[in-house]
């Protein structure tokens, strides 16, 4: 890792998206959108009981259907080496509503649905499991990893405890449901197999082909030049992906699979529910004494996912004594996975609100009570943080709401027919990151080219890319030309975790700043160069030129350095990896939101007028992309709070709310005025860059500042989310 000069190598900011004109004129293609000749159609015929096996399939009339390929099943289907979570016709056994149980390959998608209707599938069905509260007695712990955390003497703190609060908070299973669904386009040639698909992570999907196929990294090529929203569901390798290339290997065509919106309800995770039992005892002075967090979510019976919920409990605040757990209920449900801010989402939900519960007790302001509590140092581990400005995040942010105009007393402020409440959270979420390699190449007509293998989500990752190479050589970032979405470009890691620019932006400056000494080190070599003779450090690249810092009226423009030695474009590979000393310190990014609503005294409806946040994320790398990651991850705090739900059948097990149509999210008429700012203070010991990770902070918090105003504006606490109307009416 090359040291950074942060004085000479300032972020230029676009002010607009590199990847905007692309998207806007629809020239960006997508997974589903590349023209492949010769495709096909796959579909994914889904079990329609959740829990048995399949006895039989009888494709006789499907197979005659007009335009049909080939039918796979777990009667034919090629044998492979599956995940045991990953369903690829291996077995006839069932274990979710909606499982994978056959595939349609036909001419086109309509014909392949067509011939589904044809299956004739018969099950052995067995008892499912999909009572939650009634086996909330059978939870277990997690199979994998650690599920309880416990420090102090909880009896003697709680003996010496003024105040006290117990609690339970409930969350329901929430589904992805990115504008672009998951798509997979595969086919072979040979033995070697070629993909786009629509994913967080193309080296993990490469890497799953290679386990899946006994293949050689070489022989698999994955492609994403553009996803269309992730949000953690295209972080795992789902059955479809697999079954694309499986269906063209069968019937030596390309094949496309496209998942239905339908069928972004199970077979493709979901968050998990969360019942979530919190007790807190403080201190008259609100210290607190004793914090304990205890979880229970469900869990599929083919595999365990932790909905860490009570992660962030264990050293977001200090507590003289702490317990957490987290615990499983195993049902007939599809696989949970990574939503957007996994655990912190669900988890702040109950925590926040918890703390609100407690200030209201205690008789203290809900902002003093967290300044009582901050953690100086991370208290789970005991070590210092990187950096940590939460304060000026509650400082900011309150200044900017008003939050001294709050009454404490629910229900005092009136608009007419609306009661109006403020409230406030922390939010919080973890700073990562992961080896990333780049390759970084000076073109002979001046502008730069920049290859990774990483992927673009619709955060702004080409946009930062473009600024961190034009920021070595102080130039304009329209000169730079980003590409990215292949596994045959340097290796990175996948995108999810809030890692991406934390891993690829110091990757791209290294080998940025390798291929500029190249270059230097090319013209002080070279006797017609005016810099001939001279020495590397004291050449800096400007806007297209080397210029001797010692004597500025000594420079060259980079183009003519590279035309007098061959045109041959000038290039370097670098791999930025993790700091040596990561393990003696901690690293998160803060941040404080409030929110004001309206709550109408007869309809019971709630609105969300203002939202205003402070984050503490490190370097802004870009205003634009940034804050609008904040902002998203807001409105969806806000659907968190008042909307998201799935329904599932407590007979069958299946989604009943499986289309945007029931399955609630909002829409601009429920989102009001979002106010957000960056402290912008780098955490230069997290990376050389300063940055951390934004995409997922933004929804952690938000859910619990609205539910709290909803408790100052009415005096109902609604613990149980969503917060509907029904629920306001009964509380």
């Amino acid at each position: 890792m090359m040291a950074i000069d942060h004085e000479k190598h300032t972020f230029k900011q676009l002010d607009h998206r590199y990847d905007g004109r692309a998207k806007v004129t629809g020239t960006a293609k997508y997974a589903a959108e590349f023209p492949v000749k010769d495709v096909t159609y796959g579909y994914i015929v889904q079990s329609t009981i959740p829990s048995g096996a399949v006895t039989s399939i009888d494709a006789s009339a499907a197979s005659r259907a007009s335009g049909i390929l080939a039918i796979l099943t777990p009667f034919n289907a090629p044998r492979v080496k599956a995940a045991a979570n990953v369903h690829l016709l291996q077995d006839t056994n069932v274990f979710y509503n909606g499982q994978p149980v056959a595939v349609i390959v036909a001419r086109s998608l309509p014909e392949a649905m067509h011939a589904a209707t044809l299956l004739h599938i018969t099950y052995k069905t067995t008892s499912p499991r999909l009572d939650f509260k009634a086996l909330t007695n059978e939870a277990r712990d997690p199979k994998r990893g650690p599920s309880h955390v416990q420090r102090g003497d909880t009896a003697a703190s709680l003996a010496r405890a003024a105040v006290t609060i117990e609690q339970t908070y409930t969350t329901p299973i929430q589904n992805h449901n990115p504008m672009e669904p998951h798509a997979t386009i595969a086919w072979w040639d040979g033995d070697k197999l070629s993909v786009y698909d629509a994913t967080q992570g193309i080296t993990g999907v490469r890497q799953n082909l290679v386990n899946t196929f006994s293949l050689k990294p070489d022989d698999v090529r994955v492609q994403c030049p553009y996803t269309g929203g992730g949000f953690g569901t295209k972080g795992s390798v789902w059955p479809h992906v697999a079954l694309a290339a499986m269906a063209s290997k069968v019937v030596q065509r390309p094949v496309k699979i496209s998942i239905g919106r339908n069928q972004m309800f199970g077979p493709v995770g979901s968050r998990p529910n969360t019942q979530q039992h919190i007790r807190l005892a403080a201190a008259s002075d609100g210290k607190l004494l004793v914090t304990e967090h205890d979880v229970l979510m469900y869990t599929s019976m083919f595999g365990d996912f932790v909905e860490g919920a009570a992660n962030q409990t264990s050293f977001l605040y200090n507590s003289e004594s702490l317990s957490t757990s987290h615990r499983m209920v195993e049902l007939n449900l599809g696989m949970g996975t990574w939503q957007r801010a996994p655990g912190e989402a669900t988890g702040t939900v109950a925590l926040e609100i918890a703390l609100d519960e407690l200030a209201e007790k205690l008789n203290m302001d809900p902002v003093q009570l967290r300044l009582v509590n901050y953690a100086e140092t991370d208290p789970s581990h005991n070590r210092p943080w990187s950096s940590k400005h939460l304060r000026e995040c509650y400082d900011q942010a309150a200044e900017r709401f008003h939050w001294a105009r709050r009454k404490p007393q629910p229900g005092q402020v009136r608009e007419g027919n609306q009661s109006i409440g403020y409230g406030m959270a922390t939010a919080v979420y973890g700073a990562n990151r992961s080896p990333s390699s780049a390759t970084v190449r000076i073109l002979p007509n001046g502008r730069l080219y920049v290859g990774i293998g990483t992927q673009d989500l619709g955060t702004g990752t080409y946009t930062i890319l473009a600024q961190t190479a034009a920021a070595v050589f102080s130039m304009d970032p329209t000169l730079v030309d980003v590409h990215i979405g292949d596994t045959t470009l340097p290796r990175s890691g996948g995108s999810g975790g809030s890692t991406t620019a934390a891993s690829v932006c110091p990757a791209v400056y290294d080998a940025a700043a390798q291929a500029q000494l190249k270059l230097a080190q090319l013209a002080i070599s070279d006797s017609s160069s005016p810099l001939h003779g001279g020495n590397v450090d004291d050449l800096d690249a400007r806007d297209g030129f080397l210029v001797s810092k010692s004597s500025p009226d000594k420079s060259e423009s980079i183009t003519a350095i590279i035309a007098r030695n061959g045109a041959t474009p000038i290039e370097a590979t670098a791999t930025s990896e993790l700091s040596k000393d990561r393990a003696s310190f901690s690293s998160q990014s803060w941040g404080a939101v409030f929110a004001e609503v309206a709550v109408d005294a007869d309809t019971w409806m709630v609105q969300v007028r203002r939202v205003v946040a402070t984050y503490d994320i490190g370097t802004l790398l870009n205003n634009k992309t940034g804050i609008n990651q904040l902002q998203g991850g807001i409105v969806w705090g806000i659907s968190m709070a008042l909307q998201e739900e799935a329904h599932i059948d407590p007979v069958y097990g299946r989604t009943v709310n499986a289309n945007l149509a029931e399955y609630h999210v909002p829409v601009n008429a429920d989102v009001g005025e979002i106010d957000v700012t960056c402290l912008n203070i780098p955490d230069y010991k997290f990376n050389p860059i300063g940055s951390r990770g934004i995409g997922e902070i933004g929804i952690t918090g938000a859910a619990a500042a609205v539910a709290n105003a909803i408790y100052n504006a009415t005096g109902k606490r609604v613990r149980d989310f969503p917060i509907t109307i029904d629920k306001l009416m009964r509380a």
